[in-house]
């Protein structure tokens, strides 16, 4: 699934927090969305999401404008093909490791629903497995960053919108998730990432750059496989203003 941002303004409070922004996110790749706090990151990266409108400039789906999708239809775009792995993590503390990653239980919540199996092996893939039945609330910083991804990664989702994934981690953890998701994209979903971290930037295919100011400097894509490293890019034109 390839998403699209096409001259993407989005001004909050009378401030353009974002500035004509035009990126692409094609399947396959990890994107890593950089600039210093406050420069529109994660705005850019809910607007990919659909999790908000554009002031003005549109977003595409697999080419299709999102501009005007009623409730309904961006819910089923969520449903079907995409997943987010935010900084609270989205993690449900009371419920199960099991629970938060199928989402599903029976009428009374005595039951987890959903195919155990992959729930299993998404939850061995992160590093996670044999620990079903614990608590969330038990599981460290790291481990609910894991959980997320094994929700994630158990959903199939053809498209992962991260933010900030690496900020509270050690660097144990901090390789360990970004090789979980340098791994989705080998495996052809489109990861979305805002970030900080220069050794998560390092590890994406393509980077586009915000300035704090609203502005854009923008990058484009690479040859390289998600995970691979990089040395320091080359820029290219700005985009935007300012």
């Amino acid at each position: 699934m390839k998403l699209e941002a096409e001259d993407v303004t989005v001004v909050i409070d009378g401030r353009e927090v974002v500035r004509q922004a035009r990126t692409a996110c094609p399947p396959g790749t990890m994107t890593a969305l950089v600039g210093p706090s406050g420069s529109g990151k994660t705005t850019l990266l809910h607007c990919l999401g659909l999790l908000q409108e554009p002031t003005s400039g549109r977003v595409l789906v697999d080419g299709t404008d999102t501009t005007g999708w009623k409730p309904s239809r961006r819910r089923r775009f969520w449903k079907d093909h995409a997943a987010f792995v935010l900084q609270d993590h989205g993690v449900m503390e009371e419920e199960s490791v099991a629970f938060n990653v199928t989402m599903s239980s029976s009428v009374f919540g005595h039951r987890v629903l959903g195919d155990h199996q992959r729930m299993r092996a998404a939850l061995e893939e992160t590093g996670l497995g044999g620990r079903d039945d614990e608590l969330a609330a038990h599981l460290s910083g790291g481990e609910k960053q894991r959980l997320a991804i094994a929700r994630a990664i158990y959903k199939n989702a053809d498209v992962i919108f991260v933010d900030e994934p690496t900020a509270s981690l050690d660097g144990d953890n901090r390789a360990k998730v970004i090789e979980l998701f340098a791994s989705r994209a080998r495996q052809g979903c489109a990861v979305v990432v805002a970030t900080h971290d220069d050794e998560m930037i390092a590890s994406c295919t393509a980077r586009y750059s915000l300035r704090q100011d609203g502005g854009q400097v923008g990058e484009t894509p690479d040859q390289r496989s998600a995970g691979e490293s990089r040395r320091a890019p080359a820029a290219v034109g700005e985009l935007g203003h300012g």
